[in-house]
């Protein structure tokens, strides 16, 4: 609760938190913008100014003086050979900003620009009329002048915690969403409409263009996320030229929240994405495609925030395994290496995604991979935590893991044997005592000649360890009795 508190009394100003004109698009935290091309008036200063140009060419305007902001005619009103001029004006318009926390500065322009935008919307997906390309261009431009901009710090600069729980934590809520909203529903109208011609529109929609809303994706508010999660997606499926520099450009994203930051707000919208990408690979796959599992999502498996976006990337890993059986391997080797040592709600995870991949294996690949995977199910046999043992032995539910363990039984019950007898022999939860003894049934059922050699075999280790234990004990003794009478 303290942290809310605090997240709200220090957070900094979006671009919205100034009166007038754009702040340009730039990096989460950066400071005061002192290039020559760009000119933001804060509301501290109440003095207009002039037009200019963000780094993007989008027109910089300021909100007008009272009274000449424009109401314009409806598209309906004019004739059919007015609304092209009329589209354009109705850009501009929309091109201005305001201070949306203060909802009682400019109410009349503030509903001119969401009536101008909702109209802009119905009428690209009306579709009767087709736009012009130098209306597309200033459309774009407009568009591009609303959503791109400084992102507000995170929770985290602001509370200087390292860890905040999702659902203590309240999510950052654009004030500016009212409008923001109908400027994201008109980027998507525009892409998927019938008369978008992707030859005219990639000169607008450039690669500059999909960078810039990668970066937005970082949002804290979800609103936004899943409106930009759905507009990359279609922009993907329809920029066909597109596709492997935005494929990239995911990738440098997961580089970088892997290996620097562990720290961003739309990794689950993005992986969504890539579960839908994943699903049209043709085959047999690109190596391109396999060195993306292999670098970027077997290492998502690393980072602390897991959980926020584990669902997504578990469907893209078995999306992986069942279009190649033969990357089931690579897949669990990787599991295993970023397997979590202390982080119990992490390796709950983990035994939940490896059920699914095993689900998706087959009997060779098992076999490369069996030795170091029943290594690590058995010391999850021994957890402590009860959560983490019974999801271990959950897997023996599975039929079809059941009948991979059946078909490997001489190599697989001599790993894991003795971690079944210290269950039964020790663990405190009484679940977890149960389902061990009901795996154990199972290997005897299986073959009880195997189980009775395993059972002899750790009859005679137990034997040894007591007698080395024995002899350690003794020599102790000696020690002290020695010491006692040198003493």
């Amino acid at each position: 609760m303290l942290n809310k508190f605090i997240k709200r009394g220090h957070r900094k100003p979006s671009k919205t938190d100034s009166d007038l004109g754009y702040v340009p698009p730039g990096n989460r935290n950066s400071g005061s913008i002192s290039n020559s091309n760009h000119l933001v008036n804060h509301a501290s200063r109440g003095a207009p100014v002039s037009a200019t140009s963000n780094s993007s060419g989008a027109a910089i305007r300021t909100v007008p003086p009272s009274g000449t902001f424009e109401n314009l005619p409806m598209f309906r009103d004019v004739p059919v050979t007015e609304r092209q001029n009329l589209f354009l004006r109705k850009s501009q318009i929309c091109c201005f900003q305001f201070n949306m926390s203060d909802t009682l500065k400019m109410v009349r322009e503030k509903e001119i620009k969401r009536q101008a935008l909702v109209e802009l919307v119905d009428f690209v997906q009306s579709g009767s009329v087709k736009i012009t390309e130098s209306n597309q261009e200033e459309m774009v431009r407009m568009i591009s002048v609303n959503i791109f901009r400084c992102l507000p710090p995170a929770s985290h600069e602001n509370t200087g915690s390292e860890s905040l729980d999702p659902d203590e934590d309240e999510p950052y809520l654009e004030p500016a969403w009212p409008h923001l909203q109908l400027v994201y529903e008109l980027l998507l109208r525009y892409v998927v409409s019938s008369d978008t011609d992707t030859k005219v529109a990639k000169r607008f929609i450039d690669h500059s263009f999909v960078v810039k809303l990668l970066d937005l994706f970082d949002s804290e508010d979800p609103r936004e996320r899943e409106y930009l999660k759905t507009i990359l997606h279609r922009v993907y499926g329809k920029f066909m030229v597109h596709r492997p520099f935005i494929r990239k450009a995911i990738n440098n994203i997961f580089y970088r929240f892997i290996y620097e930051t562990e720290r961003h707000s739309g990794i689950g919208e993005l992986l969504e994405i890539l579960g839908s990408i994943i699903n049209g690979f043709a085959l047999p796959m690109k190596e391109e495609h396999k060195l993306f599992l292999v670098r970027a999502l077997i290492p998502l498996h690393k980072p602390k925030p897991i959980a926020s976006y584990h669902q997504q990337l578990s469907y893209c890993i078995i999306q992986f395994v069942e279009k190649d059986y033969k990357l089931a391997d690579t897949v669990i080797r990787g599991l295993l290496k970023y397997w979590p040592v202390t982080n119990c709600q992490k390796e709950v995870l983990f035994l939940g995604e490896l059920e699914e991949v095993l689900e998706a294996t087959q009997a060779a690949e098992f076999q490369r991979c069996m030795v170091p995977l029943f290594r690590q199910i058995a010391r999850c046999h021994n957890s402590s935590h009860f959560q983490v043992a019974e999801r271990a032995l959950f897997l023996w539910n599975n039929d079809h893991i059941r009948t991979l363990i059946s078909q490997n039984r001489s190599v697989i019950l001599p790993i894991i044997f003795e971690a079944l007898e210290k269950n039964i022999q020790s663990h405190w939860n009484q679940a977890v005592h149960g389902l061990t003894v009901n795996v154990r049934k199972m290997f005897m059922e299986m073959d009880i000649q195997l189980f009775e050699e395993c059972q002899r075999q750790y009859a005679e280790e137990e034997a040894k360890a007591r007698e080395k234990e024995e002899r350690r004990e003794l020599t102790w003794q000696r020690l002290a009795s020695a010491a006692a009478r040198g003493g």
